[in-house]
């Protein structure tokens, strides 16, 4: 663990939180300003039950109130009315999203899916720690590396405790589409504050005896992520997350992939593919370092099956615990990062290479899936631009209008791989056929 860790008290927190599983109450982060500090309902319980969205509101305004660290906007509204938002942390917290845009930025994105809440409250007394922390590490980090949160990106899934939407939309899987509210206001964020990374996380349900770790992650699988992101990516998963965790004492593992338990050798491949349409993916396409995180959420004892709260203390801790590897990464590799991102946006103007239509860095692609030659624009009819004009925009896409009330979309511009996932019809989750053009 680095100073970093250390000073932002969550290896201390998640190691308040594993002595809980013997029933002492949660503790204060370590190194915090005092006893008085918020704490989200999940820790005033002692992890009986999952913190409401009422107290979710109350916690972060008072955060907001007590730190000049942290601000609060609403980035989006659910379809039932309930409020998206999007805390913005840094030393001070950055006014704009030109500040987040000229230094380093991660995006964490927590509960996805609304039956998996322990990324939340890790999301939740993460933001209460990074506002309060009072070394000099931490101080130093958040003066040069914004932390944007989205705590509870499906806030009616949530309500409900569904892993779709109201509407019983998977929001993870309409990252391309954006016809959910909770999807487009995502995208905006990632078009806006243009994060280095996106941290996204998740639980999962065990197949035993296969499938069954503690902790799961994995990278951008999508090959028109960009060399060094990916190389980036996979670093933050295989050499920070999964190592921190398991110094917590949880197993570990890649997802998507079953393995032998008498080998460790990966017998199939169950998840995990290059789908452009779900988070860890499109953040790689977009020039984000990526990673989604899956926590095992059964119970693994008769203790954790005779007392729920002992198996949520435990689940929020092993993110707790992947978290500190996160912020070890963010912090020892900013210029890595900020050095693979800025040459990925910038490659796209140069309007080379091939761009992929399928398969992942685990599968090649079929011929028919390769532009080897890729067009060097598309044009959209009129109709077709009045449809899709606000998805390319909220994707950060751009266009020039043609004089028939249509617009050509070049493939020379920072989201070059987007341009033809997006408006090809030969992609698997395209918008629409657009007409493929050469010799622009």
């Amino acid at each position: 663990m680095t100073s970093l860790s250390r000073g932002l008290a969550l290896g201390a927190l998640a190691a308040a939180l594993t002595t809980t599983l013997l029933a002492s109450p949660l503790a204060p982060p370590a190194g915090a300003a005092g006893p008085d500090l918020p704490r989200t309902g999940f820790e005033r319980s002692e992890g009986a039950r999952w913190t409401t969205q009422p107290e979710e509101r109350d916690f972060l305004a008072a955060v907001d109130r007590a730190s000049d660290r942290v601000r609060t906007d609403r980035i989006g509204t659910t379809a039932q009315g309930r409020p998206i938002r999007l805390l913005r942390i840094g030393a001070p917290a950055p006014k704009s999203a030109a500040d987040v845009r000229r230094g380093n930025a991660v995006l964490l994105i927590c509960s996805q899916h609304g039956d998996e809440p322990s990324g939340r409250e890790a999301c939740l007394s993460t933001v209460r720690d990074l506002a309060f922390a009072g070394d000099r590490a931490t101080r130093r980090f958040l003066e040069r590396t914004s932390v944007l949160v989205v705590p509870t990106a499906n806030p009616d899934g949530r309500a409900a405790d569904t892993r779709g939407n109201s509407d019983g939309v998977d929001i993870n899987r309409d990252h391309l589409a954006l016809k959910t509210a909770e999807a487009r206001a995502l995208a905006a964020v990632q078009r806006d504050y243009r994060p280095d990374i996106v941290y996204d996380l998740h639980e999962y349900g065990p197949t035993v005896p296969y499938y069954m770790k503690d902790l799961l992650s994995l990278w951008p699988r999508n090959l028109n992520t960009a060399r060094a992101v990916h190389r980036e990516s996979t670093a933050l998963s295989e050499r920070y997350v999964r190592p921190e965790a398991a110094g917590a004492g949880f197993s570990t593992g890649i997802y998507g992939i079953w393995t032998d338990p008498e080998t460790g050798e990966p017998v199939k491949q169950v998840a995990g593919d290059g789908q452009e349409r779900i988070l860890r993916n499109t953040a790689g396409v977009k020039n984000s370092v990526g990673l989604l995180v899956e926590t095992r959420i059964d119970a693994l004892t008769d203790a954790e099956k005779a007392d729920p709260a002992l198996n949520n203390r435990r689940r929020v801790t092993s993110q707790l615990a992947a978290l500190n590897g996160l912020f070890d990464y963010a912090g020892e590799r900013r210029a890595r990062v900020e050095s693979a991102t800025a040459r990925a946006r910038l490659a796209g103007y140069a309007d080379r290479g091939p761009v992929y239509l399928g398969g992942a860095d685990n599968e090649p692609p079929a011929a028919e899936k390769i532009l080897a030659d890729p067009p060097c624009a598309y044009r959209l009819d009129a109709q077709q631009y009045a449809e899709f004009k606000d998805e390319l925009a909220l994707h950060g896409v751009s266009s020039r209008r043609t004089a028939k009330g249509g617009a050509v979309v070049p493939l020379r511009q920072s989201m070059r791989a987007l341009v033809p996932l997006l408006l090809d019809g030969r992609a698997d989750y395209h918008l629409t056929a657009a007409t493929p053009l050469k010799g622009c």
